[in-house]
């Protein structure tokens, strides 16, 4: 059977983003089984005295267990207080509970590249130049209990 190699390039709707999540983790999948569910949410709002948001943190753990952080804020005035720390912490502390071994994450040198090497990520590479001037780093960290 010979395979049709003319195409068209299209905008993404719901059911087409859901076909190529799903057709890239049944690759994966049939290359290294999963040993957790393929994506269990990690997110998390801290809150002052008073109800008001002042950090928060969304992430979560793949099907192969590991810690993935998308963002991790604090509001500015609440920053330098160990604020993120304890944000970062916490999340760790569940990922580890719930077997997770490693985390990653990608920030910028303008953002919170410090942050997270006094936390004990390493960095793994960069991208230099991104946005001009700047640097995008990725870290990596080895959870343990």
């Amino acid at each position: 059977m010979e395979i049709e190699t003319e195409f068209t390039i299209e905008s993404c709707e719901k059911e087409n983003i859901k076909k190529i999540v799903d057709g890239l983790n049944e690759y994966n999948l049939s290359k290294i089984p999963a040993i957790a569910d393929l994506w269990t949410r990690l997110e998390f709002v801290a809150k002052d005295k008073n109800g008001i948001e002042i950090g928060g943190i969304l992430g979560g753990l793949g099907y192969w267990n590991g810690l993935e952080i998308k963002i991790l804020w604090v509001k500015e005035e609440y920053r330098k207080k160990g604020i993120g720390t304890k944000i970062l912490r916490y999340v760790e502390k569940i990922a580890i509970e719930r077997g997770a071994e490693f985390s990653m994450l990608d920030t910028f040198d303008f953002q919170a590249e410090e942050f997270y090497l006094k936390n004990g990520y390493k960095p793994i590479g960069e991208i230099k130049g991104f946005p001009k001037g700047h640097r995008r780093i990725y870290f990596s960290k080895k959870l343990t209990k």
